[in-house]
């Protein structure tokens, strides 16, 4: 097979998450295989710190964010530039991963230059244009010009074909985050472990990690899910309520101006990956709005809320690992109460993980190289 040119294109934390096992594969076969990494800079400091994680830095950063940008003012910025890169490098193939603006932006900016799209996280479908918002009508979108399709489970396969894409281009491979997840050192966990010891918050089995920045939650969602978390703290004052606060000021003023001062809510500026992670394997209880989480969260038992009317990852409320509680007031408090109130070894989840075993990469990396021996065979 002659070597291919891939470019990896993302812009955010989860996006880096969940390619970088992805990046590092094909860079295991260097005669098969040259990757270029781009970098929107969507979330220009959260990726860049957690590509830094992964021991990878970006071969093109993009520097597409301007403050207060709308959707569209985004979308032009990302196509314009991306339009650049496809002008000054040859590219065989393009992967993107996910439902972001970046993931569609690569997508339609691949498929302008009639290059492929290979879909990592393809097939997650809530079937609400606006929940979430706007990410459902991006993967949609992604969907109809993608060339390979990466779907984590059935599920996702099944959406799939009933939207007409072509069996033959889909392939379940179960979630590369898990892949990521199994990337963690003992000693990167140390690291974590003495993080939160210089900062004095106690990791013990009494952690509560709460994340909210959802764009639809925004407004008087988060007003209630702030509330309702207000109830906990006054109510559990022996546990200790952890939240990274999303820079974003919609989400950032309300938190710190509502819960900043309880003595038992430490707020954090957003963590780095395996920070977070740790707080994950440490928690008794997850309140969450993040897709990711829903996703490693099974992976170390521990039950998780989302704070979401839909999901498109409905794989972890078949299993028992996740329960919708949307931005309702009652269902927050009531289902956070009834683990608070035990001790955190009787509430752990027994399901094994929905999403995968940690062997996704290897099994991209295999498809691709096929996909490109059946190209060289048919010419």
């Amino acid at each position: 097979m002659e070597k291919k040119n891939i470019l990896v294109v993302f812009g955010t934390r989860p996006e880096v998450i969940k390619l970088a096992p992805v990046i590092l594969e094909l860079r295991k076969y260097p005669d098969k295989y040259n990757v270029i990494v781009c970098n929107t800079e969507q979330q220009k400091e959260l990726s860049n710190q957690t590509l830094a994680y992964f021991g990878l830095n970006a071969d093109i950063n993009l520097n597409v964010m301007r403050e207060n940008q709308s959707l569209i003012g985004v979308q032009t910025r990302i196509l314009q530039e991306l339009d650049k890169v496809y002008t000054e490098h040859k590219v065989d193939a393009t992967i993107v991963q996910g439902d972001t603006m970046t993931v569609l932006c690569g997508a339609l900016a691949s498929f302008y230059n009639k290059i492929p799209v290979f879909h990592v996280e393809a097939g997650l479908r809530s079937y609400d244009i606006y929940e979430p918002f706007p990410e459902e009508v991006m993967r949609q979108m992604t969907s109809r010009v993608a060339e390979l399709h990466f779907a984590p489970t059935l599920i996702n396969k099944e959406a799939l074909l009933k939207e007409n894409i072509d069996e033959k281009k889909i392939h379940v491979v179960g979630n590369t985050v898990i892949d990521a997840l199994f990337c963690l050192s003992d000693e990167t966990m140390k690291k974590a472990s003495d993080f939160y010891k210089e900062k004095d918050i106690k990791i013990d089995d009494k952690l509560v990690l709460i994340t909210a920045h959802r764009r639809e939650n925004h407004g008087e969602r988060i007003d209630r899910i702030i509330e309702a978390i207000k109830m906990l703290v006054t109510r559990h004052k022996d546990h200790t309520f952890v939240i990274p606060v999303h820079p974003n000021p919609n989400v950032k003023n309300k938190i710190h101006e509502r819960l900043g001062n309880y003595e038992n809510v430490k707020l954090l500026t957003p963590l780095d990956y395996p920070y977070l992670v740790y707080l994950m394997k440490n928690a008794k209880l997850i309140l969450t709005d993040s897709g990711g989480i829903q996703e490693e969260a099974p992976s170390f038992g521990c039950p998780t809320l989302v704070m979401r009317y839909e999901t498109e990852r409905q794989e972890g409320i078949d299993a028992g690992v996740s329960t919708l509680v949307g931005a309702d007031y009652d269902k927050i408090v009531h289902l956070s109460e009834k683990i608070l109130s035990d001790t955190r070894e009787n509430t752990r989840l027994k399901a094994s993980n929905p999403y995968g075993n940690g062997t996704s990469a290897k099994q991209i990396e295999f498809i691709i190289e096929e996909y490109f021996l059946k190209q060289t065979a048919a010419r």
